[in-house]
């Protein structure tokens, strides 16, 4: 499977968090399954000249491929014409490229939620026009339209998630390079389903603060982060918690709220990250998977049964009580 991944308007933090993946040789990983990178700005040695003429090479069909990788927002400005993001070397805008490639490709992906719904560099008043391959944000649309499928039949593949977890480009790209990558795969926003079928809260290291709704206050507390400090994980559809970067790391066991960064519009949530909005106390993101008058309820039931151990670890920055040993009979 010959994959050809361009880098438009983001950072390129989906690709460093993909090269830094821990699990062995991610090149020897690719290599077994009989995936080649055909040109990929970071880790070609291809440039210049040189890498334009195989990016010609693949629209005019002499170079043929299996998948377009996109990573970064798609910049339609100034006035649909593109040319806020022309390919360096050409007088061609890279949504030109992206359109010309698409219509090649056996699949597309979308490599991060800036490519996948607009992500950061659609944020604010968006001078750019920035979107998504087939969503602006939370709208089916983008630059290739609602109704595209790429040559095997499947809409653009959204391996949202800002950066995306290494593993989910490569476990992406190991499905489609057998074949087992079809709609059934893909949730309503066309993310593989491997990742989005459980909530970021699942597998969450706070989650028995969770449980007896008990609650950080500050940054460094050890309680629960949805309260008061923001945190959209009951919310937000990956497995970060399950798998967490480098065998350790989530946002959540790193002191921070989950910002939702794997969901359109993530990057504009109407209030700080850091702080959870209420109405009369109450937070108004709750979780998705239980209707909110039991939630209300059940948080009413828990905080009055919250172990003092539980309490006191909640407020603090390391822990000062222990379970007790169980009592000999």
């Amino acid at each position: 499977m010959k994959v050809v991944w361009l880098q438009s308007g983001g950072c390129g933090g989906c690709t460093l968090s993909w090269l830094g993946s821990e699990w062995g040789s991610l090149f020897a990983t690719l290599r077994d399954a009989s995936i080649e990178i055909v040109w990929h700005p970071s880790i070609s040695e291809a440039c210049a000249d040189e890498a334009l003429a195989i990016l010609e090479s693949c629209v005019d069909g002499s170079t043929p491929f299996d998948v377009l990788c996109i990573e970064g927002s798609l910049l339609r400005g100034p006035a649909g014409s593109g040319r806020f993001h022309v390919m360096a070397g050409t007088e061609r805008p890279m949504i030109e490229w992206v359109r010309l490639l698409a219509a090649r490709a056996r699949h597309v992906v979308a490599m991060g939620s800036c490519a996948a719904f607009g992500g950061v560099t659609a944020a604010g008043i968006n001078p750019t026009d920035a979107c998504g391959l087939q969503y602006d944000g939370a709208n089916p649309g983008g630059l290739l339209g609602s109704q595209f499928r790429a040559g095997a039949g499947l809409p653009v593949v959204n391996v949202s998630g800002c950066p995306t977890h290494p593993d989910w480009v490569t476990e992406t790209l190991l499905a489609l390079a057998r074949g087992e990558m079809t709609d059934r795969e893909l949730d309503d926003l066309a993310r593989p389903r491997f990742y989005t079928d459980v909530l970021v809260h699942h597998g969450c290291n706070r989650n028995e603060f969770y449980e007896f709704k008990a609650s950080a206050e500050k940054n460094g507390d050890q309680g629960c982060l949805m309260e008061h400090m923001g945190c959209k994980g009951t919310q937000a559809h990956a497995d970060c918690n399950q798998r967490p970067w480098n065998g350790s790391g989530s946002c959540t066991s790193g002191g921070y709220a989950c910002i939702s960064c794997t969901e359109p519009a993530f990057e504009e949530p109407g209030h700080p990250f850091t702080r959870t909005p209420k109405i009369a106390g109450i937070p108004i993101g709750l979780p998705l998977d239980m209707p909110k008058a039991w939630f209300i309820a059940l948080a009413a039931l828990s905080k009055s049964a919250t172990p003092a151990r539980v309490r006191k670890n909640a407020t603090t920055d390391h822990i000062i009580r222990w379970p007790r040993p169980a009592k000999k009979p």
